[in-house]
C-alpha cells in the first residue's frame, strides 16, 4: 500500500456538498482506505475572469492502485459530479489532484507526481500540513514544513467546516 495526498477544490454547485460528496467517493475506492481528511479551506479563485471562492482540503488515502489507476478513478469521480474541462483553470464543481504518491516522481503525458505547482499554493500546503504524518519530506528531499512556512498566505481562511462526521 502507498501513502498518497490528494487535494480537493470546489468553487461551483455548492462546493461543500460537492466536496463531502467527493470524500465519500474516495473512501469507496477499491483496493483503498480513506486515512485522514483535514479541514475546509477558501481560497481565492485562481483563473481566468470573476469566479467564486474555492473550498479546498487534503485527503489522505493508503492505496494499492497504481497512479493512473488511481488517475482514473478520480477523473470518474469529478465527471460522475458535474466536472466540465472546457477553460483551463476555470470554474469547477470539482478538481481532484494526486499531490503526493510515496516518494514517487513521476512525469509523463498525463500525469506529473508530486503535483507541479503545489509548492507556490498555499490552499495546497496548508491542508496538506494538517494531514501529514511526522515530518513530511517531498521526493526532491524538501521538507513540507519549510515549505508552509515560506510560503505566502494569499487570502486564505480555514474555515470550521468539516467533511466528514
Amino acid at each position: 500500500m502507498n501513502a498518497v495526498y490528494l487535494g480537493l477544490g470546489s468553487n461551483l454547485q455548492n462546493p461543500l456538498a460537492q466536496l463531502r460528496a467527493a470524500v465519500r467517493s474516495l473512501d469507496s475506492l477499491p483496493d483503498t482506505e480513506l486515512v485522514a481528511v483535514s479541514g475546509v479551506w477558501r481560497s481565492a479563485a485562481i483563473g481566468p475572469g470573476e469566479q467564486p471562492d474555492y473550498l479546498n482540503a487534503v485527503a489522505r488515502l493508503s492505496t494499492g492502485l497504481t497512479p493512473h489507476q488511481l488517475l482514473d478513478r478520480l477523473q470518474d469521480i469529478e465527471n460522475s459530479q458535474g466536472r466540465e474541462r472546457a477553460v483551463r483553470w476555470g470554474a469547477r464543481t470539482l478538481d481532484l489532484d494526486i499531490l503526493l504518491y510515496g516518494t514517487m516522481q513521476l512525469h509523463d503525458e498525463r500525469l506529473v507526481i508530486p503535483h507541479p505547482r503545489m509548492r507556490q499554493r498555499d490552499f495546497v500546503l496548508q491542508p496538506l500540513f494538517e494531514v501529514a504524518t511526522g515530518t513530511l519530506m517531498l521526493p526532491d528531499g524538501a521538507e513540507l514544513g519549510t515549505l508552509v512556512a515560506a510560503c505566502p498566505p494569499g487570502e486564505l481562511t480555514r474555515t470550521d467546516l468539516l467533511l466528514v462526521p
